[in-house]
């Protein structure tokens, strides 16, 4: 338990059981019926449980914010690898045997509360340490850019992006006219665009995503010697990403998706972690580095230009006790810094540091939301702010300004602004540095193996495909004819738009770090989920030596049969089944295994739809003995299975089955496999 944990488990108050009472404490004897005139009469106005128990009710709901409003959080703890004292005098990045307590909040974006959890969007990543020195927020997405430079125009993406105003469509969805008009007129937001294009926008997982803090901040050492600074979250997990079509079918299967999977891994134990890596910029070198403006928002530093440095473990292993208390009442802000790490003047920084602040005044009621047990600080509050709606503690003394004679509170040692020099004429312009905005969508692009190239393209495709004035495609296609010419004379072809005319070369740069394409040791099966279709005639020791080695390397197995209940192996024992095919789908699972059997799946439609849908996705989709009937009516091309690492299929079963099955969920998805002639 940390030293978070047992501060919140102080305003903790269990329901169990006792009497019922009002909020002021009085007993009620009766919460079922209202106290009325005779038992068919009129409600009397008297009854103080009715109306307050409704005003409770009327008000239970505080503003949902913005942007970010549906979200998932989970408690857990950030433990530094070795000093950092070189660089920063924060003191959770310099005590390696401290475990500084979290809190950490994934979100969507676009959408209301309500809304799915996988739709093509920008994910938030949010993190609240409670230090020794106060709470720091390191408030970032898992995206490393930023659509916009400058916060001036956040109001304008976010009324874009959002459904328009006259029939408040579409929900949580960026392709329709508004967003395409607004981006295609702001050159600046190619590069996030072709990342929200990308499989980047479709985590599988929360657990499985990265995490970047978007701007340059700035470490500062004890001699006061600054050091900018870009935070990185890497996975423990890999880096990996659903399809769209997956995506949007996951959305009707299980809108809670995402919220789920980071909920049941950290029941399970199995507590979810990244590594935090600081890419280090001198400050001598800032103007050193090529086409890069530290301070532009819309630009990242390539690893190959300045590498990341490791240099500790988040962990999260609790989930929440009350997901309003906690999950929807967290107040992070940007603001909230510790001595040692301080800001920069990125113009989009800048205007965050305003804004966060005032929305939570909005949402949770007024200035006292650091009193909320979620958002209070370890460290002593002491000050003489007073007053305001929810003050939950009683301030006592008779002096509340400073200075004065009888409570002194004394400035010093704390957190000091970083000395930097600032001058220039008052002018509402842009440095010249923040002027170029294409080459690097064209290094993402070209980055991308070609399989992410194909989904981008589908991606414009899609998105352009519902806009509906032909203009603002035209417009699009001319910008993608910037980042490359064969990237934009694709997207034309399907959108109906004429195929533009070669305008600029292709650079030719690439970033290994930008792609999502596996590499050797990226992956690992823990937590995958695998679905075993079984049929009567089973062979029950197979089963259940499939089933054990896959829970044996962390991954979940769950045996589905055409209805649930049993079914009957091959020795004549009914085998329970976890549930029906029928009442689930192959999106939840990241693959599928159809064993021998005496009775013939493949005249079953649905287990053929599963087979044919996991290996439409790319999933690892394995088959032995009769089971390779359910594969052959899927029309899955068994003969391709030598050059295809994740099709696994064997005359009879082998013990180098399961080892094959698990290397493949490892290594996520084949996104190589030609799909085009499986059905849909």
């Amino acid at each position: 338990m940390t030293s978070k944990d047992r501060q919140i488990a102080a305003s903790r108050r269990p329901f169990g059981d006792g009497a019922l009472t009002t909020d002021q404490g009085i007993p009620v004897d009766d919460t079922d019926n209202s106290l009325r005139a005779g038992a068919r009469g009129p409600t009397l106005l008297e009854d103080f449980h009715l109306r307050e128990k409704l005003m409770r009710f009327d008000h239970e709901r505080i503003p949902e914010r913005v942007v970010h409003a549906r979200g998932a959080g989970a408690h857990g703890y950030f433990q530094v690898y070795e000093p950092l004292d070189d660089y920063t005098t924060a003191d959770f990045l310099t005590d390696p045997d401290a475990r500084t307590p979290v809190f950490v909040r994934f979100s969507t974006v676009q959408g209301s509360r309500g809304s799915t959890d996988t739709p093509r969007d920008v994910r938030g990543f949010a993190v609240k340490f409670y230090t020794r020195q106060g709470n720091f927020d390191l408030v970032g997405n898992n995206m490393p850019v930023f659509f916009i430079q400058d916060g001036i125009k956040f109001p304008d993406l976010v009324h874009a992006l959002k459904p328009e105003p006259h029939h408040e469509m579409p929900q949580a969805a960026s392709a329709h006219d508004a967003f395409w008009d607004f981006v295609t007129l702001q050159p600046e937001t190619m590069h996030h665009l072709i990342w929200l294009m990308s499989d980047r926008a479709l985590p599988r997982s929360y657990r499985m995503m990265q995490g970047f803090g978007v701007h340059t901040f700035r470490l500062v050492d004890r001699r006061g010697h600054g050091t900018f600074v870009k935070f990185h979250w890497t996975p423990a997990l890999g880096t990996h990403s659903l399809v769209f079509d997956e995506a949007q079918l996951i959305s009707g299967r299980d809108p809670d998706f995402n919220r789920r999977d980071l909920w049941e891994a950290i029941e399970a134990g199995e507590n979810p972690s990244w590594e935090l890596g600081l890419q280090l910029i001198p400050q001598e070198r800032v103007f050193d580095l090529e086409d890069v403006d530290i301070l532009d928002p819309t630009k990242l530093i390539p690893e190959e230009v300045v590498p990341i440095t490791p240099v500790g473990r988040l962990t999260l292993d609790r989930n929440p006790d009350n997901f309003f208390a906690e999950t929807e009442q967290v107040a992070f802000c940007v603001g909230n810094t510790v001595p040692g790490i301080d800001f920069t003047d990125d113009p989009l920084l800048q205007a965050r540091l305003f804004s966060y602040l005032d929305t939570q005044l909005t949402r949770l009621g007024g200035p006292n939301f650091a009193q909320l047990p979620i958002n209070r600080p370890l460290t002593p509050v002491r000050n003489h702010q007073q007053d305001g709606l929810h003050q939950d503690v009683v301030p006592t003394g008779r002096a509340n300004y400073s200075p004065n004679s009888t409570a002194a509170l004394h400035p010093g040692g704390g957190f000091v602004t970083y000395p930097e020099r600032v001058e220039g004429p008052k002018e509402r312009k842009r440095s010249e540095t923040f002027a170029e905005h294409y080459w690097q969508a064209t290094l993402f692009w070209n980055s991308m193996a070609p399989w992410e190239q194909e989904h981008i393209i589908a991606a414009y495709r899609f998105e352009l495909g519902k806009v509906t004035q032909m203009a603002i495609r035209v417009r699009a296609v001319e910008h993608l004819n910037r980042i490359d010419h064969d990237l934009a004379v694709s997207v034309a072809r399907g959108i109906g738009v004429e195929e533009p005319v070669k305008s600029a070369d292709n650079h030719g740069r690439r970033s290994e770090a930008l792609s999502q394409a596996p590499r050797d040791g990226a992956g690992s099966p823990r937590t995958r989920r695998v679905a075993v279709l079984l049929a009567d005639g089973a062979d029950a020791r197979v089963v259940a030596l499939l089933r054990d080695e896959c829970t044996a390397a962390g991954a979940t197995v769950d045996l589905l049969a055409v209805v649930d209940g049993t079914v009957t192996t091959s020795d004549g024992v009914p085998m329970e089944v976890d549930r029906a095919m029928s009442t689930t789908a192959s999106v939840l699972y990241d693959a599928v295994v159809v064993p021998s059997a005496r009775a013939d799946l493949s005249a079953d439609g649905v287990a053929v739809h599963f087979a044919a849908e996991a290996y439409k996705h790319g999933k690892p989709v394995g088959a032995f003995g009769t089971g390779l009937g359910v594969l052959q009516r899927a029309q899955i091309p068994l003969t391709t299975a030598d050059a295809d690492p994740a099709l696994i299929v064997e005359d009879e079963f082998t013990p180098g089955f399961p080892r094959t099955l698990l290397t493949a969920l490892a290594a996520h998805r084949n996104f190589d496999r030609d799909v085009a002639g499986i059905p849909a």
